[in-house]
């Protein structure tokens, strides 16, 4: 008899659900009508795939393709725990397309994926799906690169970084970092593809776009703090959603938090 839980979450792209598992449920052959891709985060579990029996450890990244007939049980009986995400063909269609660059390419290569960067992409986008307040320009960087993970991204082309583009977003960002901005309008903006200018903005400066407006923001934040600010109040003039989205970063770049740069101030 099969015991856990399931349950299944919104996110904020319409098309993209999420499914978090955990369970000793030996499920019968069956396949969805969207594509599917997951984490497994405990224990392990055997299934049949399109490429035939596989198995899948504590840490390994899971997808199905739409129309893939496959089961899933538990390896040695006990129960497993993971979390999926699971999307409408079109989601994928254009993802694949601006990937790409025309070329389409929409099916996930491999059923399980031994790769612990993978396996960080897709925990990454699953805690952005799911969380309300999160930017949009997150949620879309973080599903591109994961898609283009588990789709295969062939090597960068010859012609390398679009520098003009890529300074283009820079400036940007840094004129008004407070601004929310979509990847959508910055990509446009840029005249590139929302995936080449994640790619190469990501190359040329060592972060993606969101990670550079949360480094502005929280640069801004910083001189608002110095300037004599409450912390309240830098955090809103810098874009935060509230304090302790403010302190999150602040101290996940610096080490410390705003209060304790406050008080060394005073």
């Amino acid at each position: 008899m099969a015991s856990g839980r399931f349950q299944v979450l919104r996110t904020a792209i319409d098309g993209v659900e999420a499914v978090i598992a955990d369970s000793s449920h030996a499920f019968a052959r069956h396949s969805h009508d969207t594509y599917g891709i997951g984490l497994v985060e405990r224990g392990a579990q055997t299934s049949a795939s399109g490429r035939g029996r596989v198995e899948a450890q504590a840490g390994n990244t899971i997808t199905v393709n739409p129309g893939e007939v496959h089961d899933g049980a538990p390896l040695g009986g006990a129960s497993r725990a993971w979390r999926m995400l699971y999307m409408r063909l079109d989601i994928v269609a254009a993802a694949a397309q601006d990937i790409f660059e025309g070329d389409t390419r929409e099916e996930f290569y491999a059923p399980v994926l031994d790769d612990s960067r993978v396996g960080r992409l897709v925990a990454a986008a699953l805690t952005a799906l799911v969380d309300t307040k999160a930017a949009a320009i997150c949620r879309d960087e973080r599903l591109l690169l994961l898609l283009a993970a588990v789709l295969r991204e062939r090597a960068p082309r010859r012609e390398g970084i679009a520098a003009a583009g890529i300074a283009r977003a820079r400036e940007r960002i840094d004129a008004d970092p407070v601004s929310p901005v979509t990847l959508d309008a910055l990509a446009a903006d840029c005249g590139l593809g929302r995936f080449r200018l994640v790619r190469d903005f990501a190359r040329a400066t060592g972060l993606t776009p969101h990670a550079y407006l949360i480094q502005r923001r929280t640069d801004l934040a910083r001189r608002l703090i110095a300037a004599g600010n409450p912390l309240a109040d830098a955090a809103a003039g810098a874009g935060f959603a509230d304090q302790s989205h403010m302190t999150r970063n602040f101290t996940r770049r610096y080490g410390y938090t705003p209060g304790a740069y406050l008080a060394a101030l005073t």
